[in-house]
C-alpha cells in the first residue's frame, strides 16, 4: 500500500527556516517524480516543487523560487523540502505526492507550517 508520511512542521518566526521530510513507501520510490504541494487556508492546493527521477533536476514555483530546495534520498525513499526566508504567506499544509497518486486524489495527513511572529 502506497503510503507518504510528512513530518518536520512547526511554528517558525518571518525569517526562519524549516525542513520537511516525507517518507515514501509501497512502490519504487527511485523511479518517480516527486513534487511538494502546500494548502494554505481556504486556498486550493499549489505545486510548490518538483524534483526528477531520471536526473535529479528541479522546478519551483515563482512564490518560492530562492527560497526552498527539493532534494531526494532514493535509499531512504525520502524526499526534503529545506525552507529558508519563510514568509507568512508561506504558512499551509505541506504534502508531498506523485502525479500517479496526485490523479487519483490520493494524499498524505500532510505537514503544518505555520510562519507568524
Amino acid at each position: 500500500q502506497v503510503q507518504f508520511v510528512e513530518s518536520g512542521g512547526g511554528l517558525v518566526q518571518p525569517g526562519g527556516s524549516l525542513r520537511l521530510s516525507c517518507e515514501a513507501s509501497g512502490f519504487t520510490f527511485k523511479s518517480y517524480d516527486m513534487s511538494w504541494y502546500r494548502q494554505a487556508p481556504g486556498k486550493e492546493r499549489e505545486l510548490v516543487a518538483e524534483i526528477s527521477s531520471i536526473d535529479g533536476s528541479t522546478k519551483y514555483s515563482d512564490s518560492v523560487k530562492g527560497r526552498f530546495t527539493i532534494s531526494r534520498d532514493n535509499a531512504k525513499t525520502t524526499l526534503y523540502l529545506q525552507m529558508n526566508s519563510l514568509k507568512p504567506e508561506d504558512t499551509a499544509v505541506y504534502y508531498c505526492n506523485s502525479d500517479p497518486w496526485v490523479n487519483m486524489n490520493y494524499w498524505g495527513k500532510g505537514t503544518l507550517v505555520t510562519v507568524s511572529g
